[in-house]
């Protein structure tokens, strides 16, 4: 675990850096512009990272220093809103930077012991699982970002190969949160690479490959981990990505249908 969590913490500064250097060369119209995410604009999305690192900063901050936090969340919300789009983008720079440096300057002994409160969970998550939900957020809504001004934008590599493994791990219970297996046509083991989808009883699990799969899902790591998060419409799916079995892609898009 340890390892998978210097790797997430290596991916989370990949991303903070292209992201940061996309969002300093913005023009106003172009922060005003859609994004990847579908309601949201790009200035809008920088806003959710930043806001989200300023949040996540603190609840690390308090981990470590074990002094409980002091800033509400609906305040840190209620001033990003408040931004304009040139402001957001400048402060998700100092904000996600800030939070990507904290983790970085963990000793191995912090990564390996440290308890983080999110507030949501019955108890303090490992480090591991608070920097995979950060990896998660960071690297969808970096490629929200990218894909704004590159329709063939992807994952970055490193980043859909750690949250494989988080959500195959750790980060298992997530999939309870986001995806709707009622709207599969029926249970389903989906081959997928070194991995399988399993929608089954009402319950949606990323696990190791099993014998007797329902359905094989043709595509690559990058493209499994975007349609897991609702990022695989028609118009953002690599040629050649497809899904054959006893489920289709247009199911699977329905079992996912994004946040």
């Amino acid at each position: 675990m340890t390892d998978l969590l210097d790797r997430t913490i290596t991916a989370l500064r990949t991303n903070h850096d292209e992201v940061a250097a996309l969002a300093t060369e913005l023009s106003e119209e172009q922060l005003l512009g859609p994004s990847g995410a579908e309601e949201w604009t790009v200035a809008q999305v920088l806003s959710h990272l930043g806001s989200g690192a300023e949040i996540m900063g603190g609840q690390l901050a308090a981990a470590v220093t074990g002094e409980p936090r002091d800033v509400e969340n609906t305040a840190v919300w209620a001033r990003w809103d408040a931004a304009s789009p040139a402001e957001q983008a400048a402060w998700f720079v100092e904000h996600d930077g800030r939070l990507v440096r904290a983790l970085e300057g963990l000793g191995a002994e912090q990564r390996g012991s440290l308890r983080v409160d999110l507030g949501f969970l019955p108890e303090p998550a490992p480090l591991s699982t608070f920097a995979g939900m950060r990896l998660n957020e960071a690297a969808q809504h970096a490629w929200d970002v990218r894909v704004a001004g590159d329709a063939a934008a992807e994952l970055e590599p490193s980043s859909a190969e750690a949250l494989a493994e988080h959500f195959s791990g750790d980060l298992g219970f997530m999939l309870g949160f986001t995806a709707k297996p009622e709207h599969s046509p029926g249970p389903a083991r989906v081959a997928a690479g070194d991995r399988t989808l399993v929608i089954d009883d009402g319950q949606v699990s990323l696990t190791a490959p099993v014998e007797d799969a329902t359905a094989t899902f043709h595509g690559s790591t990058e493209a499994l981990l975007r349609l897991l998060a609702g990022r695989l419409k028609p118009g953002s799916t690599p040629a050649g990505t497809t899904v054959s079995g006893n489920v289709s892609l247009d199911d699977l898009r329905r079992v996912f249908p994004g946040y």
